[in-house]
């Protein structure tokens, strides 16, 4: 198979994560996919990077691949206080999985990619890796969220990932203030009977 079949198989396998759902609703009320997910993290990076000492390609690329984890056993919200661990391990050797369709070269840097993402040390994992959080925290404020929703979630959810950057600082600053907004939306006066 030559390098271009390869890198068409791995696309068409990566497809599949435009039917993974997580637990956020769209401003419709439809659930979103973890593909959906991926793209507006890359498209919010695109727009605050250049406040920040990173590589954008990099960082892109690593918004694109962040989630490919999910591509078989689907995701996993933190809200349901996962075994992070085997969590970990069945995500990388997933992504082992789907990446093994591609050219050695390519496999090689998409896999330290993700890892670096995961290991969290670099200035373009801290961004990607706190943008993510950002954006999962945006929908859910934004999404069409069943009643028994927990917005309280968004206030704890991924915080110290802020902490390296003034802008990030103002940015949680900013989702926080939303969610109390949804928090208060959600509270109804007592009827009286």
């Amino acid at each position: 198979m030559d390098t271009l079949e390869k890198q068409i198989a791995f696309i068409c396998q990566a497809q599949r994560l435009k039917s993974v759902t997580r637990e956020a609703w769209t401003s419709d009320g439809r659930r979103e996919s973890t593909a959906e997910h991926s793209w507006r993290l890359a498209l919010l990076v695109g727009l605050l990077a250049p406040s920040f000492h990173v590589d954008v390609e990099k960082a892109l690329m690593m918004c694109l691949v962040h989630d490919l984890g999910e591509l078989y056993i689907g995701d996993i919200s933190a809200a349901t206080r996962p075994d992070e661990v085997q969590k970990h391990m069945d995500e990388e050797r997933d992504v082992r999985r789907v990446l093994s369709l591609l050219p050695d070269g390519q496999r090689d840097y998409l896999l330290a990619l993700w890892q670096e993402y995961n290991s969290n040390t670099t200035e373009e994992a801290r961004l990607v890796k706190a943008l993510d959080k950002a954006e999962t925290i945006l929908q859910h404020n934004q999404g069409k969220n069943p009643p028994d929703f927990d917005y309280a979630f968004n206030l704890e959810y991924g915080k110290p990932y802020f902490s390296f950057h003034p802008l990030l600082k103002e940015l949680r600053s900013l989702l926080d203030a939303q969610t109390a907004a949804r928090i208060r939306e959600g509270e109804s006066p007592t009827e009286e009977t």
